[in-house]
Protein backbone atom coordinates (compact mmCIF):
# COMPACT_ATOMS: atom_id res chain seq x y z
CA UNK A 1 0.00 0.00 0.00
CA UNK A 2 0.99 3.58 -0.65
CA UNK A 3 0.00 5.50 2.49
CA UNK A 4 -0.06 9.28 2.56
CA UNK A 5 -1.17 12.32 4.51
CA UNK A 6 -3.17 14.88 2.58
CA UNK A 7 -5.25 18.00 3.04
CA UNK A 8 -8.71 18.49 1.60
CA UNK A 9 -11.10 21.33 2.46
CA UNK A 10 -8.60 22.53 5.08
CA UNK A 11 -8.72 19.20 6.90
CA UNK A 12 -5.76 16.86 7.34
CA UNK A 13 -6.51 13.24 6.43
CA UNK A 14 -4.73 9.96 5.78
CA UNK A 15 -5.25 7.82 2.75
CA UNK A 16 -4.14 5.18 0.31
CA UNK A 17 -2.93 6.19 -3.14
CA UNK A 18 -3.74 3.85 -6.00
CA UNK A 19 -2.69 5.16 -9.40
CA UNK A 20 -4.50 8.50 -9.92
CA UNK A 21 -6.84 8.11 -6.92
CA UNK A 22 -6.60 8.71 -3.19
CA UNK A 23 -8.87 6.78 -0.82
CA UNK A 24 -9.55 8.45 2.52
CA UNK A 25 -8.87 5.79 5.13
CA UNK A 26 -11.06 6.93 8.00
CA UNK A 27 -13.98 7.35 5.60
CA UNK A 28 -13.36 3.84 4.25
CA UNK A 29 -13.51 2.53 7.80
CA UNK A 30 -16.87 4.25 8.34
CA UNK A 31 -18.26 2.80 5.10
CA UNK A 32 -16.92 -0.64 5.99
CA UNK A 33 -18.60 -0.50 9.41
CA UNK A 34 -21.92 0.55 7.87
CA UNK A 35 -21.84 -2.20 5.23
CA UNK A 36 -20.65 -5.04 7.45
CA UNK A 37 -22.15 -4.09 10.82
CA UNK A 38 -18.65 -4.05 12.29
CA UNK A 39 -17.17 -1.54 14.74
CA UNK A 40 -13.52 -1.13 13.81
CA UNK A 41 -11.71 2.18 14.26
CA UNK A 42 -8.56 3.86 12.98
CA UNK A 43 -6.48 6.87 14.02
CA UNK A 44 -6.48 9.78 11.59
CA UNK A 45 -2.75 10.42 11.85
CA UNK A 46 -0.02 8.63 9.90
CA UNK A 47 2.61 9.16 12.61
CA UNK A 48 0.39 7.35 15.13
CA UNK A 49 -0.55 4.74 12.56
CA UNK A 50 3.13 3.86 12.00
CA UNK A 51 3.96 3.89 15.71
CA UNK A 52 1.03 1.54 16.45
CA UNK A 53 1.22 -0.42 13.20
CA UNK A 54 0.88 -3.80 14.90
CA UNK A 55 -2.72 -2.76 15.69
CA UNK A 56 -3.49 -0.42 12.78
CA UNK A 57 -2.18 -2.43 9.80
CA UNK A 58 -4.56 -5.39 10.33
CA UNK A 59 -7.47 -2.92 10.31
CA UNK A 60 -6.22 -1.20 7.18
CA UNK A 61 -5.60 -4.48 5.36
CA UNK A 62 -9.09 -5.74 6.21
CA UNK A 63 -10.83 -2.53 5.17
CA UNK A 64 -8.72 -2.07 2.02
CA UNK A 65 -9.44 -5.63 0.87
CA UNK A 66 -13.16 -4.99 1.33
CA UNK A 67 -12.96 -1.64 -0.50
CA UNK A 68 -11.29 -3.20 -3.54
CA UNK A 69 -13.96 -5.89 -3.63
CA UNK A 70 -16.78 -3.31 -3.34
CA UNK A 71 -15.77 -0.28 -5.43
CA UNK A 72 -19.40 0.81 -5.86
CA UNK A 73 -19.73 1.26 -2.06
CA UNK A 74 -16.70 3.50 -1.54
CA UNK A 75 -17.10 6.21 -4.17
CA UNK A 76 -17.63 8.95 -1.59
CA UNK A 77 -14.21 8.16 -0.08
CA UNK A 78 -12.32 8.52 -3.38
CA UNK A 79 -10.60 11.68 -4.61
CA UNK A 80 -8.38 12.45 -7.55
CA UNK A 81 -4.73 12.67 -6.52
CA UNK A 82 -4.41 15.96 -8.39
CA UNK A 83 -7.26 17.46 -6.35
CA UNK A 84 -5.67 16.99 -2.92
CA UNK A 85 -2.72 18.70 -1.26
CA UNK A 86 -0.14 16.10 -0.26
CA UNK A 87 1.56 16.74 3.08
CA UNK A 88 4.56 15.14 4.81
CA UNK A 89 3.70 11.46 5.17
CA UNK A 90 5.16 11.69 8.68
CA UNK A 91 5.96 14.85 10.61
CA UNK A 92 7.39 13.85 13.97
CA UNK A 93 10.01 11.09 13.59
CA UNK A 94 12.09 10.63 16.70
CA UNK A 95 15.25 10.28 14.61
CA UNK A 96 16.33 11.00 11.05
CA UNK A 97 19.53 8.99 10.62
CA UNK A 98 21.55 9.37 7.43
CA UNK A 99 24.29 7.29 5.80
CA UNK A 100 27.02 9.12 3.89
CA UNK A 101 29.04 7.82 0.92
CA UNK A 102 26.91 4.69 0.67
CA UNK A 103 26.85 4.30 -3.12
CA UNK A 104 29.91 3.01 -4.94
CA UNK A 105 29.28 5.34 -7.89
CA UNK A 106 29.14 8.33 -5.49
CA UNK A 107 32.53 7.34 -4.02
CA UNK A 108 33.98 7.02 -7.53
CA UNK A 109 32.84 10.52 -8.53
CA UNK A 110 34.63 11.91 -5.43
CA UNK A 111 37.74 9.80 -6.07
CA UNK A 112 37.60 8.45 -2.53
CA UNK A 113 37.87 4.96 -1.14
CA UNK A 114 34.52 3.45 -0.11
CA UNK A 115 34.05 3.55 3.67
CA UNK A 116 34.90 0.42 5.63
CA UNK A 117 31.96 1.04 7.95
CA UNK A 118 28.88 3.23 7.55
CA UNK A 119 29.44 7.00 7.79
CA UNK A 120 26.61 8.25 9.99
CA UNK A 121 25.14 11.70 10.57
CA UNK A 122 21.69 13.04 11.37
CA UNK A 123 19.20 15.62 10.16
CA UNK A 124 16.86 17.33 12.60
CA UNK A 125 13.20 16.33 12.16
CA UNK A 126 12.37 20.05 11.96
CA UNK A 127 13.84 20.20 8.45
CA UNK A 128 11.24 17.81 6.97
CA UNK A 129 9.12 19.48 4.32
CA UNK A 130 6.20 18.31 2.19
CA UNK A 131 6.01 17.52 -1.51
CA UNK A 132 5.42 20.70 -3.46
CA UNK A 133 6.70 22.94 -0.66
CA UNK A 134 9.71 25.15 -1.33
CA UNK A 135 13.31 24.37 -0.41
CA UNK A 136 14.36 27.65 1.20
CA UNK A 137 17.91 28.81 0.40
CA UNK A 138 19.65 30.20 3.52
CA UNK A 139 21.45 33.53 3.15
CA UNK A 140 24.68 32.19 4.62
CA UNK A 141 25.13 29.47 1.95
CA UNK A 142 25.96 29.82 -1.73
CA UNK A 143 26.37 26.09 -2.33
CA UNK A 144 23.06 24.34 -1.65
CA UNK A 145 23.05 20.86 -3.18
CA UNK A 146 20.54 18.07 -3.81
CA UNK A 147 20.75 14.36 -2.93
CA UNK A 148 18.14 11.78 -3.99
CA UNK A 149 17.78 9.07 -1.36
CA UNK A 150 15.74 5.98 -0.59
CA UNK A 151 14.49 6.30 2.99
CA UNK A 152 13.46 3.51 5.34
CA UNK A 153 10.65 4.01 7.87
CA UNK A 154 11.09 1.92 11.01
CA UNK A 155 8.00 0.08 12.28
CA UNK A 156 9.23 -1.94 15.26
CA UNK A 157 11.26 -1.02 18.32
CA UNK A 158 14.64 -2.70 18.61
CA UNK A 159 18.14 -2.64 20.09
CA UNK A 160 21.04 -4.94 19.14
CA UNK A 161 19.02 -6.23 16.19
CA UNK A 162 20.55 -9.24 14.41
CA UNK A 163 21.08 -8.59 10.72
CA UNK A 164 18.91 -11.55 9.79
CA UNK A 165 16.00 -10.04 11.75
CA UNK A 166 16.46 -6.44 10.64
CA UNK A 167 13.79 -6.38 7.94
CA UNK A 168 11.20 -7.34 10.56
CA UNK A 169 11.75 -3.82 11.95
CA UNK A 170 10.95 -2.06 8.66
CA UNK A 171 7.51 -0.52 8.13
CA UNK A 172 8.06 0.80 4.64
CA UNK A 173 9.93 3.09 2.28
CA UNK A 174 9.73 6.66 1.04
CA UNK A 175 11.80 9.29 -0.80
CA UNK A 176 13.98 11.89 0.90
CA UNK A 177 15.98 14.75 -0.61
CA UNK A 178 19.05 15.24 1.59
CA UNK A 179 19.51 18.93 0.75
CA UNK A 180 22.94 20.11 1.85
CA UNK A 181 24.63 23.49 2.26
CA UNK A 182 28.06 22.31 1.12
CA UNK A 183 30.06 25.40 2.14
CA UNK A 184 28.59 25.24 5.65
CA UNK A 185 28.95 21.44 5.80
CA UNK A 186 32.65 21.47 4.86
CA UNK A 187 33.51 24.54 6.96
CA UNK A 188 31.96 22.97 10.06
CA UNK A 189 33.85 19.69 9.49
CA UNK A 190 30.85 17.81 10.95
CA UNK A 191 27.78 17.67 8.72
CA UNK A 192 24.68 18.17 10.86
CA UNK A 193 24.21 21.96 10.67
CA UNK A 194 24.81 22.18 6.93
CA UNK A 195 22.24 19.47 6.31
CA UNK A 196 19.57 20.53 8.79
CA UNK A 197 18.40 23.98 7.76
CA UNK A 198 14.62 24.27 7.75
CA UNK A 199 13.13 22.67 4.58
CA UNK A 200 16.34 20.69 3.91
CA UNK A 201 14.59 17.30 3.97
CA UNK A 202 11.73 17.13 1.48
CA UNK A 203 10.03 13.77 2.03
CA UNK A 204 7.25 11.72 0.48
CA UNK A 205 4.90 11.72 -1.23
CA UNK A 206 3.92 8.32 0.22
CA UNK A 207 5.16 5.55 2.47
CA UNK A 208 5.04 2.26 0.60
CA UNK A 209 4.57 -0.63 3.02
CA UNK A 210 7.38 -3.15 2.80
CA UNK A 211 5.15 -5.95 1.48
CA UNK A 212 4.66 -3.92 -1.71
CA UNK A 213 8.39 -3.70 -2.51
CA UNK A 214 9.87 -7.08 -3.27
CA UNK A 215 13.50 -5.96 -3.07
CA UNK A 216 14.48 -2.48 -1.85
CA UNK A 217 17.99 -3.17 -3.12
CA UNK A 218 16.91 -3.15 -6.75
CA UNK A 219 15.09 0.17 -7.29
CA UNK A 220 15.87 2.76 -9.95
CA UNK A 221 16.57 6.18 -8.40
CA UNK A 222 16.64 9.37 -10.47
CA UNK A 223 16.82 13.11 -9.91
CA UNK A 224 16.03 15.89 -12.37
CA UNK A 225 16.77 19.57 -11.91
CA UNK A 226 14.64 21.78 -14.17
CA UNK A 227 13.97 18.74 -16.35
CA UNK A 228 17.64 17.76 -16.74
CA UNK A 229 18.57 14.29 -15.46
CA UNK A 230 21.46 14.67 -13.01
CA UNK A 231 21.27 11.48 -10.93
CA UNK A 232 20.44 8.09 -12.43
CA UNK A 233 21.32 4.94 -10.53
CA UNK A 234 19.89 1.94 -8.73
CA UNK A 235 19.82 0.92 -5.07
CA UNK A 236 21.71 -2.25 -6.02
CA UNK A 237 24.82 -0.03 -5.83
CA UNK A 238 24.42 0.52 -2.08
CA UNK A 239 27.66 -0.35 -0.29
CA UNK A 240 25.95 -1.24 2.99
CA UNK A 241 22.50 -2.76 2.58
CA UNK A 242 19.46 -2.00 4.71
CA UNK A 243 19.64 -5.03 7.07
CA UNK A 244 23.31 -4.31 7.78
CA UNK A 245 22.65 -0.60 8.42
CA UNK A 246 19.80 -1.32 10.84
CA UNK A 247 21.79 -3.95 12.72
CA UNK A 248 24.93 -1.81 12.83
CA UNK A 249 23.13 1.28 14.12
CA UNK A 250 21.01 -0.62 16.64
CA UNK A 251 24.16 -1.60 18.51
CA UNK A 252 24.46 2.03 19.58
CA UNK A 253 20.89 3.20 20.01
CA UNK A 254 17.34 1.93 20.14
CA UNK A 255 15.22 2.24 17.02
CA UNK A 256 11.65 3.38 17.60
CA UNK A 257 8.66 3.10 15.26
CA UNK A 258 8.54 6.17 13.04
CA UNK A 259 12.31 6.68 12.90
CA UNK A 260 13.70 7.32 9.42
CA UNK A 261 16.94 6.11 7.82
CA UNK A 262 18.14 7.91 4.69
CA UNK A 263 20.30 5.29 2.96
CA UNK A 264 22.61 7.54 0.92
CA UNK A 265 22.74 9.16 -2.50
CA UNK A 266 24.18 7.97 -5.84
CA UNK A 267 26.54 9.86 -8.15
CA UNK A 268 25.64 13.12 -9.85
CA UNK A 269 25.40 15.58 -6.96
CA UNK A 270 26.18 19.19 -7.77
CA UNK A 271 29.31 19.71 -5.69
CA UNK A 272 31.26 17.02 -7.55
CA UNK A 273 30.17 18.00 -11.06
CA UNK A 274 32.50 19.89 -13.40
CA UNK A 275 31.51 22.67 -13.39
CA UNK A 276 29.81 22.57 -10.00
CA UNK A 277 26.06 23.02 -9.98
CA UNK A 278 24.06 24.31 -7.02
CA UNK A 279 20.39 25.05 -6.42
CA UNK A 280 19.12 28.55 -7.16
CA UNK A 281 15.82 30.32 -6.63
CA UNK A 282 13.30 29.30 -9.30
CA UNK A 283 14.67 25.78 -9.76
CA UNK A 284 12.51 22.67 -9.56
CA UNK A 285 13.95 19.50 -8.05
CA UNK A 286 12.25 16.20 -8.93
CA UNK A 287 13.16 12.77 -7.53
CA UNK A 288 11.67 9.50 -8.73
CA UNK A 289 12.21 6.11 -7.11
CA UNK A 290 10.83 3.00 -8.73
CA UNK A 291 7.66 1.61 -7.09
CA UNK A 292 7.43 4.60 -4.72
CA UNK A 293 6.65 7.67 -6.79
CA UNK A 294 7.79 11.22 -7.46
CA UNK A 295 8.89 13.87 -4.96
CA UNK A 296 8.97 17.35 -6.51
CA UNK A 297 9.88 20.64 -4.81
CA UNK A 298 10.51 24.18 -6.01
CA UNK A 299 13.52 26.13 -4.77
CA UNK A 300 13.18 29.61 -3.31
Amino acid sequence: MKLLTFELKEQERIGIQEEANVYELVKLVDLYNEATDQNVSLVNNLDELVVNNDKTLPVINKVWTWAKENPDKVTEAVYRYEDVKVLNPVSRPGKVVCVGNNYMDHCIEQNVEPPKQPMIFSKWPSCLTAPGEAIELPEESKQVDYEAELAVVIGKKGKNIPEEDAMDHVFGYTILNDVSARDVQFADVQWVRGKSYDTFAPIGPVIVTKDDIEDPHHLDIKLELNGERLQDSNSKHLIFNIPFIISYLSKGFTFEPGDIIATGTPHGVGVFRDPQLFLKSGDTCKIEIENIGVLENPVR
